[in-house]
């Protein structure tokens, strides 16, 4: 059986494929602008998936260009109007729609109070895009299912793109160009134990550290809206402070290891978690021999995650299918959401 969900996440490396043809020109214009007058403080404004991806963002910031990003909640800006002090700092939007009245007021009030406002969008034309300075396009193209999947990875491409131009790493940027083959590989990846482990599950822990933490999130996220599981996202080094509680006889857990530092610490708590009785899925790139589940790798490092959570998408539409629901309609969700 198919799915809008699973025919959307498939399309994940043409969308890729077309982005890259498009957005260099305007990331170049972006980095530029931002290398010039560079800011102390990064901000990121979203919610949902969207969120997530800004999570990944983030930490790309942080790691590769050197500077604290912070996750703004809107309510401080556009319900409590806070005398925010943001001039000359960096604002960013990201969304599928732009359409959400709190994150495009938020970047409105932002960029009136002086900081460069920036927008990650998919839709065309959208309100958010009008808020304002910049605009990056996504270029996935329209996405109908309600769970998004391409235009979530299409946000972690152009914000890998973005610190690479932003940092001038041409490896990063080397290696995002070969992010369309890699993904429509990543979606070949057999899950199918997942789809076994968790199809009668009610409950789950999902976990990653660093950047692949924000995939966990998502992974999290889509498990809630397409199969209806309770599924808890956590960092690996916040589990054994509380969340660790919870966990008894064939309580599962899903746990993203790709490579990089956080790789050891999440192979440790696999290890001791199993040992405790858990079921755990680990999902692993093909040179740990405790894995579960395979991860691809990327030609850099920080775009493991982009690969991992294409191949869970595959894997997370086959899941609502077997636990007889329908991926392309959770129960009270819309693809649009406005919040205020």
């Amino acid at each position: 059986m198919t799915s809008k969900m699973l025919e959307e996440a498939l399309a994940s490396g043409d969308a890729v494929a077309a982005q890259l043809q498009r957005l260099d020109p305007m990331l170049e214009e972006v980095a530029g602008r931002l290398r010039r007058q560079p800011p102390q403080v990064a901000m990121t404004i979203a919610r949902g998936s969207s969120d997530h991806a800004a999570s990944y963002f983030a930490y790309l910031a942080m790691q590769h260009v050197g500077i604290p990003v912070a996750s703004l909640p809107m309510s401080v800006v556009t319900l409590l109007q806070a005398p925010l002090k943001v001039s000359g700092q960096v604002a960013f939007g990201f969304s599928q729609s732009g359409q959400s009245p709190d994150l495009v007021n938020s970047l409105r009030l932002l960029r009136k109070r002086g900081a460069l406002s920036i927008s990650l969008v998919n839709a065309e034309e959208s309100p958010l895009e009008a808020a304002c300075e910049f605009h990056l396009p996504l270029c996935a193209g329209p996405e109908h299912s309600v769970a998004a999947t391409k235009s979530f990875i299409a946000t972690l491409t152009a914000s890998a793109q973005l610190i690479g131009h932003w940092n001038q790493e041409a490896d990063l940027l080397q290696a995002c160009r070969a992010l369309p083959d890699e993904l429509r590989a990543a979606a070949k990846q057999d899950w199918s134990k997942a789809i076994d482990a968790l199809r009668d599950s009610q409950r789950l822990m999902v976990i990653g550290r660093g950047a692949g933490f924000a995939i966990a999130q998502e992974a999290a996220l889509k498990l809630k809206e397409t199969s209806a599981i309770q599924a808890e996202a956590f960092s690996s080094a916040e589990v054994r402070h509380g969340p660790m509680a919870l966990i008894d006889e064939n309580y599962p857990l899903l746990i993203f290891a790709p490579r990089g530092a956080e790789q050891p610490g999440l192979l440790s708590l696999a290890a001791d978690m199993r040992q405790r009785g858990a079921r755990v899925l680990l999902a692993a790139p093909d040179d740990i021999a405790e894995r579960d589940l395979t991860l691809s790798r990327a030609e850099h490092p920080s775009l493991d995650p982009i690969l991992a959570i294409q191949s869970f998408y595959v894997m997370a539409a086959g899941l609502a299918q077997a636990r007889g629901m329908d991926p392309d309609q959770p129960r009270h969700l819309s693809k649009v959401t406005r919040t205020h």
